[in-house]
């Protein structure tokens, strides 16, 4: 295999195992074989290889020492720490999107908004990895527009931890739905300028997301047998 096929093989495995961990498909602990993912994707294992280094790079999965690649798991502090993280700097990149978003960029917000409502609800089930894929892609487009490169460094590894790839497999419809009208409110505070509205809308926003997940860490999702397709057991 040369250079460019080489390449195009890691893409493709990246993309494959991106997507899986995005829909819940291992569980967190769980390790990812190379020989294993090379012989389902029809490819050798150096592609893989260069993919799961790649993931780990982002914190999507982890490297252990003679054991191999893990899914990783979040514990109650993780998600503590992440989100408090997560609250400050981007209700700040929200404000500052108020105030520097271009009109092509609010409209390239409204239009994720939309799909990411039509991926929740426009089926029999919730896509979530579409969702998941939309939602980053939004959250990247606030902070990108808030033209603050220092900003955009800060916040790259949070916006796609695997804590915020996983979310949403954990929502019910009714948060789905809390979800999916605060990114609308999102998008007509920018529009309207109005950084206050922003801030706050992004704060409830980050905080329902952690609610979710801190009652997943301890149990409380999988104790819910009526949630269905959100139940930890949905999720991995």
């Amino acid at each position: 295999m040369n250079q460019p096929e080489r390449l195009r093989a890691s893409d493709v495995a990246y993309s494959s195992i991106r997507q899986g961990l995005a829909a819940g498909r291992w569980a967190p602990g769980s390790h990812l074989r190379e020989s294993e993912l090379a012989a389902e994707l029809g490819i050798s294992r150096t592609p893989v290889r260069e993919a799961l280094r790649r993931l780990a790079s982002e914190q999507l999965v982890a490297f252990e020492p003679h054991l191999g690649v893990r899914v990783p798991g979040w514990s109650h502090r993780d998600i503590e720490e992440i989100f408090a993280l997560r609250v400050e700097l981007e209700s700040y990149a929200a404000g500052q999107a108020a105030r520097h978003a271009s009109p092509a960029q609010v409209a390239e917000l409204r239009e994720l908004a939309r799909q990411i409502e039509q991926a929740a609800f426009g089926g029999a089930e919730p896509d979530y990895v579409r969702i998941t894929e939309l939602n980053n892609r939004f959250h990247s487009l606030i902070v990108a527009s808030a033209a603050n490169q220092r900003l955009v460094s800060l916040l790259v590894t949070l916006v796609e931890i695997p804590l915020v790839v996983r979310t949403f497999t954990r929502f019910d419809r009714q948060e789905l739905a809390r979800s999916v009208s605060h990114h609308y409110d999102l998008v007509e505070a920018i529009d309207g300028r109005n950084a206050d509205w922003a801030v706050a809308v992004m704060r409830a926003h980050i905080h329902a997301g952690r609610q979710v997940m801190l009652r997943a860490s301890t149990g409380g999702a999988a104790n819910e047998g009526t949630r269905g397709a959100t139940s930890e057991t949905a999720a991995g």
